[in-house]
């Protein structure tokens, strides 16, 4: 396993997840961050099931920024709820490895 991972976050439209993959990247939270979209999510909110066109935004960091970089998330995403899952990356070329721990030191 390697020391950093990828994040994932969804947001409600295509310009708030620029938005956010911009302050991260610029604030060296994430090397880098991949919007896509658009994405049909189905999902119990509260006591009703929703339906909603949302935006991914993928993040690629440590998992020493990890902890940051959720607060920050939480700070800027307009849901109540953010989506904020991270998952290892267990193996990835050593050179693109390393630019991502440059690119978030």
């Amino acid at each position: 396993m390697t020391s950093c991972c990828q994040v994932t976050t969804t947001l409600p439209d295509q310009a708030s997840a620029d938005r956010l993959a911009a302050v991260l990247v610029n604030e060296r939270l994430a090397a880098c961050a991949q919007v896509l979209g658009q994405v049909s999510s189905t999902y119990r909110w509260q006591t009703s099931i929703e339906r909603s066109t949302e935006w991914y935004c993928h993040l690629k960091t440590t998992v020493a920024r990890l902890p940051a970089l959720k607060i920050r998330i939480r700070e800027l995403h307009p849901y109540e709820v953010p989506e904020v899952i991270a998952l290892p990356i267990i193996e990835a070329d050593s050179d693109y490895l390393r630019w991502i721990e440059e690119a978030v030191s």
